[in-house]
């Protein structure tokens, strides 16, 4: 992986925004038996009912001839009972490119989610330490088991999803290019973060903390671990997608909201 070290804006917009496709694209080799890659297209789809998790990755320009893909891929997603999808594009693509396309199947453009950045060499480091907590990756079946129990606990998800999202991080597997974090506040698991490494960068996902443990400063601390690891594997650039509770927090580490998280959104209902 050619790791990247542009600190323009520009650069660091196209690094969010590749570290994510690339992450959708670990997503559809998890899953081969499921999964369609042809170079264009790169569709997944996932025992989790999150658009984000069941989508379509597209790598060019529309063609008239994709009207058909785009048929077959809804249908697709309504045969596994799917209650929406998403689209997404490469990069180097706009959603102007593809909105006239994916309108006239209902697709409506969504871009409600800050996409941030920061220089792993000027991360503010205040909050590196919290009274009580250990934070260790997460690296046999029991404390996947727990960490999937921490992370939709934390999101407040249902708690049937978590027999889902075990068996879809259990697929994503252990090592890298994801690694899983575990925080415990005094011998107590409270936390939870990812480390994607992708796109020469080094993206942050699934931040949860427990909602008795929060305003301790332990979201903060368990994103700064990956990230740190992170440096010292030679990353020079972290990425992550925020939530609106979140931006405060990953501002006051050094990143930068500087851009919006474009996607296509479909409703199956």
């Amino acid at each position: 992986m050619n790791i990247q070290t542009d600190l323009s804006d520009a650069a660091l917009v196209t690094a969010i925004r590749a570290n994510l496709c690339e992450f959708f694209r670990h997503l559809g080799r998890s899953s081969p038996e499921t999964s369609f890659d042809n170079g264009s297209f790169t569709r997944w789809d996932s025992p989790i009912q999150h658009p984000w998790f069941n989508g379509v990755l597209s790598s060019r320009l529309p063609e008239e001839m994709d009207s058909a893909f785009i048929d077959e891929t809804l249908q697709h997603f309504r045969s596994k009972n799917k209650h929406a999808c998403t689209w997404w594009l490469a990069p180097h693509l706009k959603p102007q490119d593809w909105q006239a396309t994916l309108s006239r199947f209902d697709f409506h453009l969504s871009n409600d989610t800050p996409g941030m950045a920061a220089d792993l060499q000027a991360l503010n480091e205040t909050s590196q330490t919290v009274d009580g907590l250990e934070v260790h990756v997460v690296a046999d079946d029991e404390s996947l088991r727990t960490w999937v129990h921490i992370f939709v606990s934390g999101y407040g998800l249902p708690l049937e999803w978590e027999s889902l999202v075990y068996e879809q991080w259990t697929k994503l597997g252990l090592g890298f290019p994801l690694r899983n974090y575990l925080g415990y506040l005094n011998g107590k698991p409270v936390s939870t973060s990812c480390l994607f490494l992708g796109g020469g960068v080094a993206g942050i996902y699934s931040v949860s903390t427990l909602p008795e443990a929060r305003g301790k400063g332990i979201g903060a601390a368990v994103t700064l671990r990956p990230l740190y690891n992170a440096h010292e594997m030679g990353f020079r650039i972290g990425v992550l997608q925020s939530s609106d509770m979140g931006l405060s927090i990953y501002k006051n580490l050094g990143f930068k909201h500087l851009c919006q998280i474009e996607y296509f959104y479909r409703s199956l209902s």
